[in-house]
């Protein structure tokens, strides 16, 4: 974080106001850290019970910080497969962020490229389903208050992500597998998607994600995670544009 100054990376606003905006990240993160907390104690005990030492699981959640890509790993890491794979399998189920960089490039191309990949290593999904919402319709992309707020969600994922990873790592040779971690993640899940149902592209998203996910549970390399996420971009697009012309036909 050291790349990530407060005074040179964000000029133009008062401590009061940074103060403020990351405030209000954390306030928007706050009703899904039980969520995010789950999700990383489950990767945590995964981690473990799988057969990695605790250093190597401590330094696999805090280099990697992506619970899909490391549980998408770890299966090919204890069975063998070659480096090059394991690392085909991670890329594979994080393509989704490329989608995110392409939305999230306007509000940060004014920073430098080291900045820029300090900003990536901490975009989640939550921050980042959080964040659009607020600034995709904003008429001024790249403001201070927005990059504020994004490190403000951002750090707090970051920060909780962690501390129930870290929870997992040592407690997963005492958790015992009837507790089904797992589903209570799922869960929790659901708990954050389902209230962001607000509206018919959000909605036709969600649907197509899911029904592509389902069906693509086959697929090798968590290919079917990639496919969903694409499907559910494209309804959520298709969806919201026949929206607009339906209305500009009615008008």
């Amino acid at each position: 974080m050291s790349a990530m100054r407060p005074s040179a990376a964000v000029p133009g606003l008062s401590p009061q106001e940074r103060r403020a905006a990351v405030v209000a990240g954390l306030k928007a993160l706050a009703p899904t850290t039980i969520a995010i907390g789950v999700w990383g104690m489950v990767s945590g005990v995964a981690m473990v019970k799988i057969g990695l030492s605790q250093t190597l699981a401590l330094a696999m959640t805090f280099l990697v910080y992506a619970g899909s890509a490391q549980l998408a790993a770890l299966p090919l890491i204890v069975a063998g497969a070659p480096v090059w794979l394991v690392f085909a399998a991670g890329c594979v189920v994080n393509l989704r962020f490329v989608i995110f960089a392409a939305a999230l490039h306007p509000y940060f191309r004014r920073y430098s490229r080291w900045r820029r990949l300090g900003l990536g290593f901490l975009t989640s999904d939550i921050g980042f389903v959080l964040f659009m919402p607020r600034y995709g319709d904003a008429a001024v992309k790249g403001t201070p208050e927005q990059t504020w707020f994004f490190l403000g969600s951002a750090v707090g994922n970051w920060l909780t992500w962690q501390v129930c990873s870290v929870a997992g790592i040592l407690l997963g040779a005492v958790v015992p597998q009837s507790w089904s971690l797992e589903f209570a993640a799922v869960l929790a899940l659901i708990a954050i998607v389902v209230p962001m149902v607000a509206s018919w592209p959000v909605a036709a998203a969600v649907g197509a994600a899911s029904l592509v996910g389902w069906a693509g549970q086959p697929l090798p390399l968590r290919l079917g995670l990639v496919l969903a996420v694409v499907a559910g971009v494209w309804a959520g697009v298709a969806t919201e544009r026949a929206l607009e012309r339906r209305k500009e036909a009615g008008a």
